[in-house]
């Protein structure tokens, strides 16, 4: 019998998968193998909470396999290594692989290359399996990618995607092939209490569930942070346990500016991704220079760790802060803030906050976290790279009532909403018993910091 592998990496699903089903489709049974790899670990992506969301992942996939008649198979080691072990013990003509992005992923398919080019077998690798258009489908003239969200996102919105692909109705799956026990969530220490379990069946049951519900007033509200209007899908989309090509179709059944504003959403992740697959370097680098010379020091070093812990004094950065910590997730307003707070009122490197946010996010995803972290320090493709976010005002418009920061600084759960977002303006003595820090630094001169740095006076 003819034999395919098929490896998965960030597109843990049976739902439209190119890769299984063109599998398949040219051969009669089929290795579906995840490979737990160090490298991964070594290169700083083990998070915890990634790490039980991933193991989350893997259950649900082993689940969706075994409901059709095959199994995930699980090994750990190098995974070029692996994949060429279980060619040869099974005969394979061909791995199937979705395309990667990150360097990382670059160098996983040139080890595949590089193992299997002495072997009867062929890497097949798959397009636009974690994206809703490939980096490179749609490009500027005299470019090879976009630098400017809105005329990406003009020619984006244009260009019809793939079709989804049905989940395969059976799997068969080679006996006698050995692998590791599928992880467990409980395995993982260290994990936020919150955090959301992962999985297709949750994310399916999410995005759908989501559209229907909720769809109609994402325009309006996704930056109300006490509502939590949004879909919470970024974790699903990372580990591909969603389909980004199969939510925007189900968004634009859907219609409407809700799903419509969602769709853009889905958008601008391509846009980043497409910027990281020309600039691989812009994970580390500034995509723009603007020759910082970011905060070093005692002082500063006690000002990035009152950020970390949500105790700078200002309410709305230490909210989301204290959300990132315990549901390992942050709605995008508050990391908007957060990033802002970090990068020009404290003015410290964005690279120290988007490694702190891939130690906690479940969707800590290279392209999205450090671009992102760029887009906000004024280094990556924002246009106006100098704009300052004021988390008071902020904190005003994004969360009227001060509800978010109720729930997550409980110092001020009872503070009146006139003060919530300016707890310094309370009676001393009130402060004092509450415990909640004074502002690690004043508006102004934050603002006056940053305008010198960047020779803005």
């Amino acid at each position: 019998m003819s034999v395919s592998v098929v490896l998965f990496t960030s597109d843990l699903r049976v739902h439209d998968h190119p890769p299984l089903r063109a599998a398949l489709s040219s051969a009669d049974e089929v290795v579906p193998l995840f490979v737990r790899d160090p490298a991964v670990d070594r290169a700083g992506f083990a998070a915890p909470n990634r790490l039980a969301f991933l193991a989350d992942c893997l259950t649900d996939l082993d689940a969706g396999l075994r409901s059709r008649g095959g199994r995930l198979v699980v090994r750990t080691g190098d995974t070029a290594a692996e994949v060429l072990a279980v060619v040869r013990r099974t005969g394979a003509a061909e791995v199937h692989v979705a395309a990667g992005y990150t360097a990382y992923a670059r160098r996983r398919e040139e080890d595949l290359r590089r193992v299997l080019a002495d072997e009867d077998c062929r890497l097949r690798v798959h397009d636009g399996v974690s994206t809703v258009l490939p980096p490179g489908e749609v490009t500027p003239q005299g470019s090879d990618h976009f630098a400017v969200f809105t005329p990406y996102h003009r020619r984006w919105e244009v260009t019809r995607p793939r079709e989804p692909l049905a989940a395969p109705r059976a799997v068969r799956v080679p006996d006698g092939l050995d692998g590791d026990p599928v992880p467990v969530r409980a395995a993982v220490a260290s994990v936020s209490e919150g955090l959301a379990a992962g999985g297709e069946g949750e994310g399916r049951k999410r995005l759908i569930g989501w559209l229907s519900r909720h769809a109609d007033e994402y325009e309006e509200r996704h930056d109300d942070l006490a509502g939590d209007a949004t879909s919470r899908l970024s974790p699903y989309l990372h580990f591909g346990a969603v389909s980004p090509a199969e939510a925007v179709h189900r968004a634009r059944a859907r219609g409407g500016a809700g799903a419509e504003a969602f769709v853009r959403q889905l958008c601008w992740r391509d846009f980043h991704l497409q910027v990281l697959a020309a600039r691989p370097d812009t994970a580390t680098a500034d995509y723009r220079p603007r020759h910082d010379r970011w905060r070093s020091g005692k002082r500063a070093e006690e000002d990035l760790t009152a950020w970390r812990e949500g105790r700078t004094g200002y309410p709305v950065v230490d909210a989301a802060m204290r959300q990132l910590a315990h549901e390992g997730w942050m709605h995008n307003r508050g990391r908007l803030i957060a990033a802002s707070f970090l990068t020009k009122t404290l003015y410290l490197d964005w690279r120290e906050g988007a490694r702190h946010f891939l130690g906690l996010l479940a969707d800590g995803d290279v392209a999205e976290n450090q671009l992102n972290w760029q887009w906000v320090a004024g280094t990556g493709t924002d246009t106006r790279p100098h704009r300052v976010l004021n988390p008071v005002l902020q904190g005003k418009k994004y969360d009227r009532y001060g509800a978010y920061v109720r729930r997550w600084v409980p110092e001020l759960a009872d503070v009146p909403v006139a003060l919530v977002h300016e707890p310094w303006r309370l009676d001393p003595s009130d402060r004092a018993e509450r415990g909640y820090p004074e502002p690690i630094v004043t508006l102004a001169d934050g603002l006056a910091r940053f305008r010198e740095a960047r020779g803005r006076d």
